[in-house]
This record gives C-alpha cells, sequence and structure tokens, in this order.
C-alpha cells in the first residue's frame, strides 16, 4: 500500500509519471527490430514500468512463454535501481542543475480528499483505459482501506500477512514456469537486455523533461526528480535525494522525490492498461 498525501502538496510532480515511461514505449519498438512480435514486444516493454506485477500481469496475457526472463528482469532491475540511474542522471545533468533547491510545500491534506482520490483515480483510469482498471482498482483499493481509517485490521492483514503470501505464490509460480527449455534460450539474455534499456530510457526521458519544464518556469525544477517518475517506489526517491546531498548535504529533495515515484506507480499501470487495450 503507498501513500499518496504527499502527491497533493505538489501537483504538477504528478507529470512525471507519465514522462518517465517512455522507456516502454521505447523498448516495444527495439524488441520488434530483434525479431519479437508485437504482443512478445509490448510484454518485454512493460519490463520499463519498474512494476513488477503490471509486467507479470502483461506477460501472462500475452506472451506467457516468456513470463519468466520477464519476471526476473522486472524484480532484478527494480532492486538494482541504485546502480543503474546515477550514472544515467549524471550524464544527463551539471553539477549546479543537480544543487537546484526545491522549496518545501507545507499543505495539509483533508480526509476528504485522501478517500476520494483512489476512487476518482480508478474511475478516469477505467475510462481512459479500462483494462488498466485490474490492476489500478487494486492498488487503489489498498490505499482506500488504509484512508477510510475502518478498516485497519484489513489494513494491516493486506500490508504484511497477504503481501507475503501473495509473494510467495507468486514466486512459486512463476519459478514453475522456468522450465531449461525455456528459460536456458539466447532470447532470455535478448529480454533481459532490453529490460535495462527500457530502465535507463525511462530514466533519461523523467530528467530530459524535467529540463524542459525548466525552460518555461520561474521556479526550477531539480531534473534529478524526474527520474523518480519510474515505479521502483521507494528505491527510486530515495536515490534521488541521496544524490541531492552528495552535491549540497543541505539540499532536501525527498518529498518532492517521493510525490514523482508515487505517480510513477499510477502512470506505470496505466501504462500498462493502456498496452493492453492497444495492443490486444
Amino acid at each position: 500500500m503507498i501513500d499518496f498525501s504527499p502527491l497533493f502538496k505538489n501537483p504538477k510532480l504528478l507529470l512525471f509519471g507519465a514522462a518517465a515511461q517512455f522507456g516502454i514505449f521505447f523498448t516495444m519498438a527495439l524488441a520488434a527490430l530483434f525479431g519479437f512480435t508485437l504482443k512478445q514486444s509490448a510484454s518485454i516493454g512493460i519490463i520499463g514500468a519498474a512494476d513488477g506485477p503490471t509486467s507479470i500481469y502483461v506477460a501472462t496475457r500475452f506472451a506467457k512463454e516468456l513470463l519468466g526472463p520477464i519476471s526476473v528482469a522486472a524484480y532484478s532491475y527494480m532492486a538494482l535501481v541504485p546502480i543503474i540511474q546515477p550514472p544515467v542522471i549524471k550524464l544527463l545533468t551539471t553539477k549546479n542543475e543537480r544543487r537546484i533547491r526545491m522549496e518545501g510545500v507545507a499543505k495539509s491534506v483533508s480526509k476528504t480528499t485522501l478517500i476520494l482520490f483512489p476512487i476518482i483515480v480508478t474511475i478516469v483510469a477505467g475510462l481512459v483505459a479500462p483494462t488498466s482498471v485490474a490492476l489500478i482498482g487494486f492498488l487503489m483499493f489498498g490505499n482506500l482501506i488504509r484512508e477510510c481509517g475502518v478498516l485497519n485490521k484489513l489494513s494491516l492483514a493486506a500490508q504484511n500477512e497477504l503481501a507475503s503470501i501473495v509473494t510467495l505464490l507468486l514466486g512459486i509460480s512463476i519459478a514453475a514456469t522456468m522450465t531449461a527449455d525455456r528459460f536456458l534460450q539466447p532470447s532470455t539474455l535478448i529480454i533481459i537486455g532490453l529490460g535495462l534499456v527500457a530502465f535507463i530510457f525511462d530514466t533519461a526521458g523523467g530528467v530530459l523533461f524535467a529540463k524542459f519544464l525548466n525552460l518555461f518556469m520561474k521556479e526550477k525544477i531539480n531534473p534529478m526528480i524526474g527520474a523518480a517518475g519510474i515505479s521502483a517506489f521507494p528505491m527510486s526517491a530515495r536515490v534521488i535525494h541521496n544524490l541531492g546531498q552528495e552535491e549540497d548535504q543541505f539540499n532536501f529533495l525527498l518529498m518532492h522525490a517521493v510525490s514523482a515515484n508515487v505517480s510513477g506507480q499510477i502512470g506505470s499501470v496505466i501504462a500498462g492498461g493502456l498496452i493492453l487495450a492497444l495492443v490486444s
């Protein structure tokens, strides 16, 4: 379950949840050049969503034979975000850009807003990409039972026991599909390589979009915040904050990075839904 409240304090950071999905579509095109079918390419591209459940869901719909490699790539690169993102960010930004400070926003969020948000997001996402409802609905349902304040027992169970059980069953189920004749193939290495490309271009897309916005804004955004628009929550936000601290120990970017990171959770699910709608 994810706390979406930081996003309300700086709503414009929601844009980075869309910009940092660029790697998905770039990798789709690249996978097609390697000879994968359209549906297989879509399944490989969604690794760039940096969201394990979304990658698995799309793969089971489009390319069950590639479920093993796609799952391994998705979860491996999510864990490697602290290694993948810093070199890309430093390559695309200057020292002065990484030192840009962003003012904190002291803004309270009402209980009504926190409760209505998951409901509205589910409805809007369902209208934009109906096939994303299964993904966005479960994400927002978890947030709803957490914020409503009257289902604490269910909320705690979902965050702990249920999450652990589902993780175990998911791992066992996917492992059962990774037989030697399917997994030990040259295509597995290609998929893992394409997954890395997807993560790199997601990061680059978010950073470059932030730099583009700065051309029109008086209050500049630290371009590193754009890289937090991927769905790897909260690892990416921590990486951005640490990079900011390396350049300026008094530069506190965590809450801004968390806001972008939270928007990436929503953006990745909607991107998955759009791919399901457009490709199927």
